[in-house]
């Protein structure tokens, strides 16, 4: 061998004739079995071609190349490896020029059978396996270093490179376990377990993709868990995806996780779970570049996650509505929990990349699924749900506001009208999702993520008599401009929605909490003097509603409701800490505990509470009173004029589009007739009752004209949005002028009746 290598160093044109010497005896003794001489013979090969890299080696590569070809051909297992090693050894080797003609597809075919090799012999099986997944990545590290290295990336290579190496990595145990980038195998297991060596092999492959060729890639990995059912169980798909989104190059993962949504498109009409499989690999792929570059899929994964929440919503309706007895009633209840599955792995998954996003990406995404929530009597949701009927557009609603709760969380804005801007607030706060308690948590819980911006929420928890709110240790800062100017915009719109939030007839403990928890954060991050009065005019006004129970409520509603404005007017009187106003609430507290402590939350809401058979008959030192309320901020500066008005929902047409009864069915506007608007003692004052029916009749008479109904609508709905103090000057100026006119007349009368 060392004269054989000294003359092919010393006439390298020579290397010609020596290789196709070589190749012609190996094939001479491949076909007679001569072992030990196909021994010899590569081995000589192997030592020329190690040695030689001048260009004279193109021919002799050739010959070298079919003789590994021969080997890999033979049904000799030790053959096969023999050939691999060469080929391997080979495929390290930097050649000085490219090859223009030299291709690998037989290579690339025997290398992937011999991975799915099922020898008899467990060793022998496992030797052939190890040898395939080393001639594969012998051939990727060629022909990558090659400047022909796209041919590898061809779909019919990659089809059967990437399955072949799936094949092998299936054996690995325990793959979901592992916490982040899985750890690299050492080089003892590269060479001793097929599954170890593919993986390598397979980050490897990865590792080397571009822009051009990484679909390619990546779509046999889909192909290969469709044909082995691996997406339920799908713990070695995630793992596969794990692997593909910590091998590749940062900025192509919106690739991959585009190529994840068109699968899950492709498989919509397969079974839920296949679909819940396919879509916890989306999250797990969305962890992983969420804090990466997304680019341009950010709204086509939400879309694509919501037309997919949509028609799993769809398909629940349709098996409840077909559902029958027996048997096939089992099978449609196995269908529900399915579907159920899927949805709830649509939710975190939207839930968690939503809130990794940045803010002003996150804002966007919590526009854009508000849009899709079906808002009954509007057109302004994009979410098809014709199909859908009353049951699946109430889950659809629930499965969206659970999805906008997760993208909220955490949410920060540096003001509330980022937050929480009108386009946005407007549909949250509709009548038509005010019609099932469930929907109404969810809308309050979304308004605490988006108002809670100093982490006070925890503190407030659970709706309770608190005795030193101080003790709480309360984060405020001082109200901005901002914030003041969205709560004379919008404040009505939010003591509307929880004044009438507190009188549905089914509400249970957690609406109760969620409602106090609302006033207290309006209390905290949004509320000046102003503020506050409206609020203890709206608690006040849900006190006054309890006792009244226009609304036919349950006694437990009312005493929740009692309870509830209790758990408030403590907190705020502490908040704002006038003397006065805290020892009238600590004392009604103090006397209600004795007398009455169903009007406490701590007994309310507890089980087998004794509720009282009315509440008409209550002593009014049980109640809070206007009057005593109104003395105590009066005397410490506040301006309580206002305090003498009762607290009215402002109504809005979307009341009269809603499924729900409209609440001018049920709310009586109440307006005081006393002359002086004194403030009584009385609970119940005394109140003109102007029914819908009564308006009905005064407004739609048929011999009425249009501009009559008109200018009635700008009139009532310039009382409805315009504020008090505008309404208030004006009825003082209309006053002023009637009082100057009937002076006027007097003199008038006096002047005649004297000259007559």
């Amino acid at each position: 061998m060392e004269k054989l290598t000294f003359y092919a160093v010393s006439a390298p044109e020579k290397l010609d004739r020596i290789g196709s010497y070589l190749a012609e005896r190996l094939s001479r003794d491949v076909v007679r079995h001569r072992t030990g001489y196909v021994l010899i013979a590569m081995e000589a090969l192997d030592q020329l071609l190690m040695a030689c890299h001048s260009q004279s080696i193109k021919p002799f590569v050739e010959s070298f190349l079919h003789m590994v070809a021969k080997l890999l051909e033979s049904g000799e297992p030790k053959l096969q490896v023999l050939g691999t090693n060469s080929f391997v050894k080979f495929a390290n080797i930097e050649e000085d020029t490219p090859s223009y003609h030299r291709r690998y597809d037989f290579f690339v075919s025997r290398f992937s059978a011999m991975c799915h090799s099922y020898h008899s012999d467990p060793e022998i099986r496992t030797e052939i396996r190890i040898a395939g997944i080393r001639g594969i990545q012998g051939v990727v590290r060629k022909t990558v270093n090659d400047e022909l290295r796209a041919t590898i990336w061809e779909p019919q290579h990659m089809d059967k490179i990437v399955p072949s190496l799936l094949f092998n990595m299936q054996k690995i145990e325990e793959a979901d376990s592992r916490i982040g980038p899985p750890p690299s195998p050492s080089a003892a297991d590269k060479e001793e377990n097929p599954a170890v060596l593919a993986e390598n092999c397979f980050r490897e492959l990865l590792g080397r993709a571009s822009f051009g060729n990484m679909n390619n890639a990546v779509r046999p990995v889909f192909a290969h868990l469709d044909h082995h059912k691996l997406w339920d169980p799908n713990e070695f798909a995630v793992h596969c995806f794990k692997i593909i989104m910590y091998s590749i190059q940062a900025q192509y993962s919106h690739h991959v996780i585009q190529e994840i949504l068109g699968h899950l498109d492709a498989c919509k009409k397969d079974s839920p779970r296949v679909r819940a499989g396919i879509i916890q690999v989306l999250l797990e792929a969305v962890a992983i570049a969420a804090k990466g570059s997304i680019g341009p899929t950010v709204l086509e994964v939400f879309n694509t996650l919501l037309k997919h929440l949509r028609f799993s919503v769809e398909l629940e309706a349709n098996d409840l509505q077909g559902g029958s007895t027996g048997n096939a009633n089992l099978n449609t209840s196995s269908k529900d929990s399915d579907e159920k599955i899927v949805q709830n792995a649509i939710i975190q998954t939207i839930g968690f990349f939503g809130s990794n996003l940045p803010d002003y990406q996150r804002s966007e995404i919590m526009m854009f699924i508000m849009g899709k929530v079906p808002v009954f009597g509007t057109s302004t949701h994009t979410l098809d749900i014709s199909q859908l009927g009353d049951l699946g557009t109430r889950r659809i609603q629930i499965m969206l506001l659970r999805s906008l709760l997760m993208v909220t969380s955490g949410y920060k804005a540096k003001t509330i009208v980022t937050a929480l801007p009108g386009s946005f607030l407007d549909p949250l706060l509709s009548p038509s999702l005010m019609e099932d308690y469930e929907l109404r948590q969810l809308v309050l819980e979304v308004m605490h993520n988006l108002m809670d911006r100093h982490d006070n929420r925890a503190k407030l928890r659970g709706i309770r008599i608190i005795p030193d709110v101080a003790d709480l240790k309360i984060k405020r800062e001082k109200i901005c401009r901002q914030d003041t100017s969205f709560m004379k915009k919008n404040g009505q719109q939010l003591y509307r929605h929880i004044y009438l939030g507190c009188k549905e007839e089914d509400n249970v403990h957690k609406n109760y909490e969620l409602l106090y928890t609302s006033l207290a954060l309006i209390t905290i991050e949004l509320a000046n003097e102003e503020v506050v009065i409206d609020l203890i005019r709206l608690a006040i006004a849900l006190q006054d509603s309890a006792i009244i129970n226009e609304d036919n409520l349950p006694m437990f509603h009312r005493c929740g409701i009692m309870a509830l404005v209790a758990a408030y007017l403590n907190f705020v009187s502490q908040m704002i800490a006038v003397p006065a106003f805290c020892q009238h609430v600590s004392k009604v507290i103090e006397i209600r505990t004795m007398e009455a402590p169903y009007f406490l939350p701590e007994h309310i809401f507890r089980d087998k509470c004794m509720l009282p058979k009315s509440l008409e008959k209550h002593d009014k030192n049980l109640y809070f009173l206007t009057n005593k309320i109104a003395e105590s901020l009066g005397g410490s500066g506040y301006s309580v004029e206002r305090l003498s008005v009762p607290y009215v929902p402002q109504v809005t047409d979307e009341d009269r589009l809603s499924r729900r009864k409209s609440i001018v069915d049920t709310v009586s506007i109440q307006v005081d007739i006393l002359p002086n608007s004194i403030p009584s003692d009385d609970v119940v004052s005394n109140t003109e009752e102007i029914t819908f029916e009564a308006l009905k009749k005064a407004i739609d008479t048929s011999g009425m004209e249009e501009q009559e109904k008109e200018k009635r609508r700008l009139v009532i709905e310039k009382f409805q949005k315009a504020p008090f103090e505008e309404i208030a000057a004006q009825c003082e100026s209309k006053v002023s002028e009637h009082v100057v006119e009937a002076v006027g007349w007097s003199l008038i009368f006096v002047g005649a009746f004297h000259g007559n």
